[in-house]
């Protein structure tokens, strides 16, 4: 029996949810960052499927939702597959993972929007220099592995 994909209210929902304890680095709570890579990829012009793998583009990478509770959310195949596109796995060398971004249908614009929060300036003033330096450079170096503008 297959069931009926998420609407994007119950995606917010499960990654407001499942994100609910966790602060970014600023130590905003993190749904902030979620919202604006989801609001991020609407304004570029993503798709609802784009936009859901927004919401949950860090689910499984940060250990909010095992693989085996993501493997069973009902989501559409391209949902699904956008998400596991911009999960880094550990060790993974950052080309790699660009590749896999490139790869995928639908994923470059959910990174790119997800690029794009990171590196906001208003974000990085609040962080210490090193951080905000190496945080600029990560962001740079993979903008550029996916051929993104800096």
């Amino acid at each position: 029996m297959t069931r009926t994909p998420l609407s994007l209210t119950e995606v917010e929902e499960l990654a407001r949810a499942a994100h609910a304890t966790q602060t970014d680095k600023a130590g905003r709570p993190y749904a902030e960052h979620l919202a604006a890579v989801a609001e991020g990829v609407r304004t570029r012009g993503g798709d609802m499927e784009q936009i859901a793998a927004a919401w949950l583009h860090d689910a499984v990478e940060d250990h909010v939702l095992t693989p085996e509770r993501f493997a069973a959310t009902p989501l559409t195949a391209r949902t699904r597959a956008i998400v596991l596109a911009v999960t880094k796995r550990p060790g993974e060398p950052p080309e790699a993972y660009a590749r896999r971004i490139l790869g995928t249908p639908g994923a470059l614009l959910v990174k790119q929007a997800d690029l794009a929060h990171n590196a906001d300036p208003g974000r990085l003033a609040v962080l210490d220099e090193a951080t905000r330096r190496r945080l600029t450079e990560k962001y740079a170096r993979m903008r550029a592995l996916l051929g993104l503008p800096s």
